[in-house]
């Protein structure tokens, strides 16, 4: 990591995802990682039933006559009722049609960074490059999440997903590289040379797209979908069922999608800086964790024809980590 104040500990990193909210933090010599589903569910109020959820330590909120169960355990009681659970953020921003979004990540950044108050701690968080047509959207989200940041008691930058990526997987080659985060959202790529951005974008083709597409074409809901995939879908030459075959159809459509929108922009790049050796591409985000994609990523890019030659391409050591890890590096450069 780069050289920073031996105080670490005064620094956060936080990855303020679609899918998932993770926190990094220095203890010692040590990065402690917290991580939370985005994602919450409500459920009939009643003071047996809150009186059961504090004895579990399972984290809620009450609303009016509900009771909001947030954060890792809104997936559990959503499969108990059988119900979608609900999104905060939808293709990397505050979700528009939830009234709510906002206080509930809120909660879950508290849950993850395990603080109700940031003490002055310095505080970078991600956000994403704006897809097409949706710049407004992104610099409204990043305004209320510095506000909101900023409340809890930070001292708040952000930097760009796909950068953050690059400073927690590239110091090897003096972060320049291509980093790309796969999410639930967007996907996001970043450029970078000497730690410096030369360009940043995302698509919304990402694990939200897969999890909607196959669930629409099976006739599933999105939510056991997405466990399928998570637990038992793999890249090795079959399928073992016909929701199998479409998960991996619709991956394959997001690989395509980045693959090409990594090309066209490389091409497109007007103040490329000169490469002197190929550069590596490392891969992260959730939706890389299915066995098989990096080789079948790979193989897309290594048959698509790019104005930059690419060294190698790897797999992120803990990939739902990086862009945490990345902000945590950038928060303890301004220590």
């Amino acid at each position: 990591m780069m050289e920073t104040d031996p105080q670490g500990s005064r620094a956060v990193g936080l990855d303020l995802g679609t899918s998932r909210i993770v926190s990094a933090q220095c203890q010692d010599t040590d990065i402690l990682f917290g991580t939370q589903l985005n994602a919450f569910t409500t459920i009939p109020f009643s003071k047996l039933t809150e009186g059961v959820l504090k004895k579990e330590r399972i984290p809620y909120v009450l609303q009016d006559s509900e009771i909001t169960v947030y954060g890792d355990e809104s997936d559990r009681f959503a499969n108990l009722f059988h119900t979608e659970t609900r999104r905060p953020m939808r293709r990397g921003v505050l979700n528009p049609d939830e009234l709510t979004s906002a206080t509930m990540v809120r909660e879950i950044v508290m849950l993850v960074t395990g603080e109700k108050n940031g003490r002055g701690q310095k505080l970078c968080f991600s956000i994403p490059a704006a897809p097409l047509g949706a710049g407004e959207a992104v610099a409204t989200h990043q305004s209320q999440m510095m506000r909101m940041l900023s409340d809890l008691g930070y001292e708040v930058r952000s930097i760009p997903e796909g950068l953050a990526v690059v400073y927690g997987e590239m110091e090897s080659s003096n972060y320049t590289g291509i980093g790309v985060s796969c999410g639930g959202g967007l996907c996001n790529v970043c450029l970078s040379y000497l730690s410096v951005p030369v360009f940043s974008f995302s698509i919304p083709k990402a694990g939200d797209f897969i999890d909607i597409s196959a669930a629409n074409a099976r006739g599933e809901s999105a939510t056991r979908i997405r466990a399928i995939k998570e637990e038992s879908f793999c890249f090795n030459g079959h399928f073992a069922s016909k929701i199998h075959q479409a998960i991996g159809e619709y991956y394959d459509e997001m690989i395509h999608a980045l693959v090409a929108a990594i090309r066209d922009t490389l091409a497109s790049v007007q103040s490329m800086p000169k490469l002197n050796r190929p550069i590596p591409l490392v891969l992260a985000g959730g939706s890389v964790l299915v066995s098989g994609f990096r080789d079948r990523f790979e193989k897309q890019l290594r048959e698509t024809e790019l104005p930059v030659a690419i060294a190698e391409v790897r797999l992120a050591p803990n990939p739902q980590h990086s862009t945490a890890r990345g902000a945590l590096v950038a928060a303890m450069s301004e220590i």
